[in-house]
């Protein structure tokens, strides 16, 4: 079977249904490290320091800090496949994908939290503003979650061929110690950046309506917009380059 490794995105939906559980969060024996990261976001967010909270959050306006000044184990959950909603997502759009192809993201896509570390699609989150990178407090989440879940991810990976789909920032988070594959974009000759994310959000799209659970099959599959141009490896890991079709973004 395939395992899909997916980065999070800073923009996120509001709202919810259900109360926070940590405890039910992939891998509960990272519960005390969560807790740990949970209490320190709380106590920045209570001590209130809009110049502290404006680098926390990544964003400036005043209005949109205090928005965010909230306690976050008391707010209502989604899944977190649909509480982000950035570029990836947008393109996934998973709310309206059929019940198959988003039962598969439920079971096949691992999320990489700022915040909640390595997470199931399924896993119920609440709202919450974190930059990528910043520590809280004095803890960074991405040398945490690298000592403590590193190591839960191999055993849980064990079995699974592995298809990375995170930007490069989230290897500090976990780097796969097995073989695994990551895609590339070209246009124009040049490697896209932002437009990736689009890509990325296409491809799992692809994926699931379709139900792909071997990187033979993936790699055999044609996606729209998408030509398969070379595959290179090195080491454990194995890229696919796609050149993007001048029609496309």
């Amino acid at each position: 079977m395939i395992k899909i490794l997916l980065a999070p995105s800073e923009t996120k939906q509001s709202g919810g249904t259900a109360s926070f559980a940590p405890n039910t969060l992939l891998f509960e024996s990272l519960l005390p490290y969560r807790n740990q990261l949970l209490h320190a976001y709380a106590n920045c967010i209570q001590r209130g320091d809009l110049s502290a909270l404006s680098k926390l959050f990544g964003i400036t306006k005043e209005a949109d800090i205090l928005a965010y000044k909230t306690d976050i184990i008391h707010e209502l959950t989604m899944k977190a496949i649909e509480r982000y909603t950035g570029v990836a997502f947008d393109y996934l759009d998973y709310p309206h994908l059929d019940t198959k192809a988003r039962q598969y993201i439920d079971e096949h896509v691992i999320l990489f939290s700022n915040l909640f570390g390595p997470i199931r699609a399924s896993d119920m989150i609440p709202e919450y503003k974190l930059k990528q990178g910043v520590s809280i407090g004095e803890l960074k989440p991405e040398k945490i979650y690298s000592e403590h879940a590193s190591n839960l991810l191999d055993d849980y990976l064990n079995d699974d061929e592995i298809l990375d789909l995170r930007s490069g920032f989230y290897d500090k988070f976990y780097k796969p110690n097995k073989p695994y594959t990551t895609l590339k974009f070209i246009k124009d000759g040049k490697v896209v950046s932002h437009w990736a994310k689009a890509y990325r959000g296409l491809v799992l799209r692809e994926i699931s309506l379709h139900q792909i659970t071997t990187m033979e099959s993936f790699i055999k599959h044609p996606i729209t917009g998408l030509s398969l141009i070379s595959m290179q490896t090195h080491k454990n890991k194995t890229e696919i380059i796609y050149h993007i079709d001048t029609h496309s973004n």
